[in-house]
């Protein structure tokens, strides 16, 4: 797991929010760009939402007007349409990404842009990683579509912010904002959007921020719902607790806290030695080959994860099968980030640790032979939300995304809570181990 340093930027934030969001000299111009950025936030989540919708019925030729889900849509796809999108995802992943970082200025993350020195995001070069990014998934890549409407956010909101000349400390404040605003429209989850704004990229729960950030989301969330619906992104079957579930997430949540850090590990790993030069296009095309010969025979593996989720969910998958959907989805996202590729691993790491979950619930149903039976469903959702606490760092956001996400019940806010806590507890303790391994063979 990678573990955040507060920098100088994010402490003096965490003293002087209070002071330069609740004093403001302005107030009008700061409520303006609070309505502005989420307004503008939420149309970019909507159009985004409804590019990359629009780009997977085009590949895999499905309704647009039905009821099918991506996974229903592909998998109901004859095997060429199949690899003729993930070839052509291949191709605008691997040329596109190319030239952009050939061509393009160079890119600013949203923390960096959120960061102390708070540089500007390059528009024409953020809005081609922003397309990019969703064209991909759309066509079948296996990474994740969070980023983007994230980008597109913080680029709005860093523009609104300079147009009504804020301060440098509230301009930072209000592109996290944008970019959990982003996050919240795409998802329909305004409180997860507020809570990563502060969790994750300003790392305070000052009550201004915290005002901010609840009011953007809020607004986009309520925005995007004119193209992409108040809806949640999962359904549930009915779920109770029981001492099973509430001793599983117990023991469970330690186990997935190890399991998202390894994750964790794995994906910065290929991050850091994917390729940026001419060899980019070439790997990044490869890789989408291996993939759609995979896909031929088991289309699950296509996009983000969001079906093999929802089949977690569902416990619709016998233990052979969400064993090796599990093992697949795993080197195939590593392998298409060390090719180069870009893309979230918000619902790729929820895919891998529902899967994991859910494989583990019905290997002990098996050994039990009846004298102990375990909702696979219900472990699912807690290995979900434990996994995504670690391998994305955020255990609050994490929380309360899966709450959101699925609209489960309350009576699961318990083993929930119990198991990410067991999970960032034991992620901890690794990286403490790991850190006096270390230290040991370097006075060796």
């Amino acid at each position: 797991m990678q573990v955040r340093r507060a920098c100088p930027g994010a402490l003096l934030m965490s003293r002087d929010a209070t002071l330069s969001v609740e004093n403001s000299p302005r107030p009008w111009a700061l409520c303006l760009a609070v309505l502005a950025t989420g307004v503008g936030a939420g149309l970019a989540g909507m159009a985004l939402g409804m590019l990359l919708h629009a780009v997977q019925h085009l590949a895999y030729g499905y309704g647009a007007l039905g009821h099918e889900t991506f996974l229903q849509g592909a998998s109901a796809a004859p095997p060429w349409r199949r690899v003729a999108a993930l070839m052509a995802a291949g191709l605008v992943a691997g040329l596109g990404w190319w030239a952009l970082y050939r061509y393009g200025r160079q890119l600013v993350s949203v923390r960096a842009a959120a960061g102390a020195d708070a540089p500007d995001m390059p528009v024409r070069s953020t809005l081609a990683h922003v397309l990019l990014q969703i064209v991909t998934v759309g066509l079948g890549s296996p990474l994740g579509r969070e980023v983007a409407p994230r980008e597109a956010g913080a680029l709005w909101a860093g523009r609104v912010a300079r147009r009504l000349a804020l301060p440098q400390a509230q301009r930072r404040i209000l592109v996290a904002c944008g970019a959990g605003a982003g996050l919240a429209a795409v998802y329909n989850v305004p409180l997860a959007g507020a809570l990563f704004v502060l969790e994750v990229l300003l790392g305070t729960f000052d009550r201004g921020a915290a005002l901010m950030a609840l009011a953007t989301s809020a607004i986009a969330a309520a925005v995007a719902w004119i193209g992409l619906g108040n809806q949640i992104q999962y359904a549930l079957p009915p779920l109770a607790l029981d001492w099973p579930i509430a001793s599983a997430a117990l023991i469970g949540g330690p186990l997935f806290g190890l399991a998202g850090q390894a994750f964790a590990r794995a994906t910065s790993a290929a991050r850091r030695a994917a390729p940026r030069d001419a060899r980019l296009p070439a790997l990044v095309l490869l890789n989408f080959a291996g993939i759609a010969c995979l896909a031929v025979v088991l289309p699950a593996l296509l996009g983000n994860g969001k079906g093999p989720v929802q089949l977690s969910l569902d416990a619709g998958l016998p233990l052979a099968g969400a064993l090796l959907l599990l093992v697949l989805r795993l080197l195939i996202t590593v392998s298409t980030l060390r090719a180069g590729a870009e893309g979230g691993l918000l619902t790729p790491g929820l895919a891998v640790g529902a899967l994991l979950a859910l494989v583990l619930a019905q290997a002990v149903n098996l050994a039990a032979g009846g004298a102990w039976s375990l909702s696979p469903s219900a472990f699912a959702l807690i290995g979900a939300t434990a996994f995504l606490a670690v391998s994305m760092d955020m255990p609050l956001t994490a929380l309360v995304l899966m709450l959101e996400f699925t609209g489960a019940p309350h009576t699961m806010l318990a083993p929930l809570g119990v198991a990410v806590a067991g999970a960032v507890m034991a992620a901890r303790w690794d990286t403490r181990r790991r850190a006096r391994v270390a230290l040991r063979r370097n006075v060796a």
